[in-house]
């Protein structure tokens, strides 16, 4: 791509012509100097992580033909090339710049400066107090609070009087806002303070007490619930499963064995607040519930038009994942062979979650309660600045790595592309006092995860036993905010993984 030096005999063309030139002057003119003619120095890149950058994604990127900056014949020597790149001050700028309508079409593709917290959170680890929350915005206004959906096992917020269903409103004696919410809550500060609030006559407002909760290197375990329930001597396991990771596959399997134990014939899976993870997993979890698929297309994967023609060409099984009996390490799992289950979601519900949902229901009923889910249909792999893009042999001057989209999912009769989330078969939904309607939870009546009388558990209760919820909210009047809101995020969203569903990288030989 370098530019060619000129030829020998044309600089003897160019000065034969100055000789020329001159011999027609008068003799007593002064013969001129021959000219050097200066060559233009090379364009030097200014980043080396931009050029890993623009590598990766024109090589794997989901969405790579449809962006005109990463096509192939873009660049018709390097010269061109790092002076594209050299136009971006950051790689942020750069991978943002070169995602395919950021926002609106990708909305998870991801640059890390830091690999080793990427590494750790595919694995359940970051830094954490164990709080699980989502932040609202009162509408209309800048001011930001946050309620608590649960605090995780052996976790510093666990050990803390702070339960589900609290509200705080500041962080540090700072009033939380749209812009200081991300500094506060996940800034750099290991230890933060909450402001905790009430909801009192259609007003929040701080109460008086303080929370203080420190982020240590914390593993969640994602089941946070395991029980039986007897629910009109229908024996109903109940599951709330907080994300896929494969760490925790042999857990997870333990856990169904214990539901198989005590002869379940009914499952609620809670995935409400489960925002994907690994695929390997979701399938596990999938032949686990069921078991009489083994061996049947679970999903297909569509790549971008070189991986997809290449695998279709060499290996087209590489691009579809099977039922399994197995865990990873090849031993058997316990195989539920259910033919219905109950999975309860939320607008967290994301990624894995929905390609449960998805890839079981050709084969069984899925009956899904609760919210819309997030929509994501899409897996990434995590690319490091080496040769291959793997993590062997990667660039030792700097830890950024990328988490780009790879492929879509489709289920075994082609069902993809849900870009609004898959809704529910059964939505909860509560009101304002504005009269405005809400999917979802209600903020103000929560409930205890796990309890019979929780609404979400108990919509699906009812649906098993096929009698009204003996739940009523007697008090209704009471638990109807005043003021309307907006979702912001939950603490999920901020940990390095986010709402994704990723894989291991697959090289073509």
């Amino acid at each position: 791509m370098k530019l060619e030096k000129l030829s020998l005999k044309l600089l003897i063309g160019l000065l034969s012509i100055s000789v020329m030139f001159n011999c027609s002057k008068k003799e007593d003119d002064v013969l001129d100097e021959p000219q050097i003619i200066e060559q233009p120095q090379p364009v030097t890149l200014n980043n080396e992580i931009n050029d890993f950058i623009w590598k990766g994604l024109n090589e794997i990127y989901l969405w790579q033909g449809d962006v005109p900056n990463l096509a192939d014949n873009k660049f018709s020597n390097q010269d061109e090339y790092y002076t594209f790149l050299n136009t971006y001050n950051t790689p942020e700028g750069l991978f943002d710049g070169l995602l395919y309508q950021k926002g609106v079409v990708d909305k998870f593709s991801y640059l890390v400066d830091d690999y080793i917290a990427l590494e750790n959170s595919l694995q359940g680890n970051s830094n954490s107090s164990g709080l699980d929350f989502r932040l609202e915005r009162i509408s209309g206004s800048d001011y930001v609070f946050g309620y608590v959906r649960y605090t995780a096992k052996d976790s510093d917020a666990a050990s803390k009087d702070i339960r589900r269903g609290d509200f705080f409103l500041s962080v540090n004696g700072q009033q939380l806002t749209i812009n200081n919410y991300f500094d506060l809550l996940f800034g750099s500060n290991n230890t933060y303070t909450l402001g905790m609030a009430d909801i009192t006559n259609n007003t929040i407002a701080l109460n008086g007490k303080t929370v203080e909760l420190t982020k240590t290197s914390f593993t969640e375990n994602p089941i946070l619930i395991n029980k039986v329930i007897d629910a009109d001597g229908i024996k109903v396991g109940y599951l709330m499963y907080n994300q896929f990771i494969s760490n925790f596959d042999t857990a997870l399997n333990d856990a169904i064995s214990q539901l198989k134990s005590q002869s379940i014939t009914e499952l609620v899976l809670d995935l409400r607040y489960n925002p994907g993870g690994v695929v390997s997993s979701a399938i596990i979890l999938s032949g686990m519930i069921t078991g009489q698929f083994t061996g049947k297309i679970f999903s297909r994967e569509i790549w971008n038009n070189r991986y997809q023609q290449y695998f279709e060409a060499n290996n087209p099984e590489y691009l579809i994942n099977r039922f399994t009996d197995k865990l990873l390490d090849n031993s058997p799992m316990t195989m539920l062979k259910l033919n219905k289950v109950y999975i309860l979601t939320t607008s967290g519900s994301a990624s894995a979650s929905e390609l449960v949902i998805n890839c079981l229901e050709p084969y069984i009923d899925v009956v899904q309660i609760g919210a819309t889910t997030t929509g994501k249909y899409t897996a990434s792999v995590t690319l490091y600045d080496s040769p291959n893009f793997g993590k062997d042999n990667a660039n030792p001057s700097h830890k950024y790595a990328m988490q780009p989209l790879v492929f879509k999912s489709t289920n075994a009769i082609g069902v993809t592309d849900y870009y609004n989330g898959i809704i529910p078969d059964y939505s909860i939904t509560y009101q304002s006092a504005s009269g405005s309607v809400f999917e979802g939870e209600n903020i103000t009546a929560l409930g205890v995860l796990g309890d019979v009388n929780e609404p979400f558990l108990a919509k699906a209760i009812s649906l098993i036993t096929g009698k009204t919820s003996k739940f009523k909210d007697t008090k209704n009047e009471k638990r109807i905010l005043g003021f309307d809101f907006e979702e912001i995020a939950d603490s999920k969203d901020f940990a390095p993984l986010g709402k994704n569903m990723f894989i291991k990288l697959k090289h073509k030989e």
